[in-house]
């Protein structure tokens, strides 16, 4: 059963930092992603940093200071010479993972090089786990680098599958290649992304990992696939034997039992 939602963007305002692939044409309020939590018998779920506004994480850390940490975790962005004492703060404002968006041929961070070393150090160090948008095709060659590396790593949007068929899918194959021990957790988000169905994917993902180290995420608000998402649809195309409860305690220390909409409206939006 999936309890929560585990990849939404939110953002009171739009304003780019640098140059950007894409900008949307307006905000993602948090109180508008609390409502659909409540309106479909969800617990809580994870705020990744947006794209747009690059390592600037001020908007999703002060979305995180108004929500209850049983219920809610953040995911930001920051550069490879971050600081130890940078990540121990994001920590302790209730951020439980850093992101790296590589697609569309960003570079890939060298796990060999040092200071990506020492950055995924002070990572380990902190408590915080990495999550990595990136295409099967490049991610196949550096997944079991990153795994060693990272300690904990989680894969966005089912490593954006390319392959109609998953046994012939580059990073899945990778994937199987791995140790039993290898940490790698998968976020079953956005299929609109990705070049092909993908329902035969996540039935793959659930057998090769086990259900309970599959999550689900929204995507909400779905840039640049709006007219093409809607929340209930993304929810219901879901495996009923996904379970999210170890997983969303493990990764993000979610440890909700009640949904949003069984609390009061005017305390959903409130840390107690």
């Amino acid at each position: 059963m999936i309890g929560f939602d585990a990849h939404v963007h939110v953002y009171d305002q739009v304003a780019a930092v640098g140059r950007v692939r894409y900008l949307p044409d307006r905000p993602a309020p948090l109180a508008d992603w609390l409502d659909l939590l409540a309106a479909h018998g969800l617990k809580g779920g994870v705020i990744v940093q947006v794209s747009f506004l690059g390592t600037d994480n001020r908007m999703m850390l002060d979305a995180l200071e108004r929500l209850d940490r049983s219920r809610f975790a953040g995911v930001a962005v920051v550069d490879t010479d971050a600081a130890a004492g940078e990540l121990s703060g994001l920590r302790a404002a209730g951020v439980r993972g850093l992101r790296w968006n590589l697609v569309a041929g960003a570079p890939v961070p060298d796990p060999a090089d040092p200071e990506v070393r020492r950055f995924l150090g002070h990572m380990r160090d902190a408590g915080l786990h990495l999550e990595i948008q990136l295409e099967s095709s490049r991610l196949a060659p550096v997944l079991a680098p990153l795994a060693r590396a990272a300690g904990g790593l989680v894969i966005d949007h089912l490593g954006l599958p390319e392959a109609a068929d998953p046994a012939a899918e580059p990073w899945f194959r990778a994937l199987a290649a791995l140790p039993s021990d290898h940490g790698v957790h998968v976020k079953a988000s956005a299929p609109y992304r990705s070049r092909v169905a993908v329902d035969g994917h996540v039935a793959w993902l659930v057998q090769r990992l086990g259900a309970d180290r599959i999550l689900w995420g929204s995507d909400w608000p779905h840039t640049r696939h709006e007219a093409r998402a809607a929340y209930r649809g993304l929810l219901d195309r879901l495996p009923p034997i996904l379970d999210d409860a170890a997983a969303a305690a493990r990764l993000y220390g979610l440890t909700a039992t009640t949904a949003i909409g069984d609390q009061p409206a005017k305390n959903r939006h409130t840390a107690p």
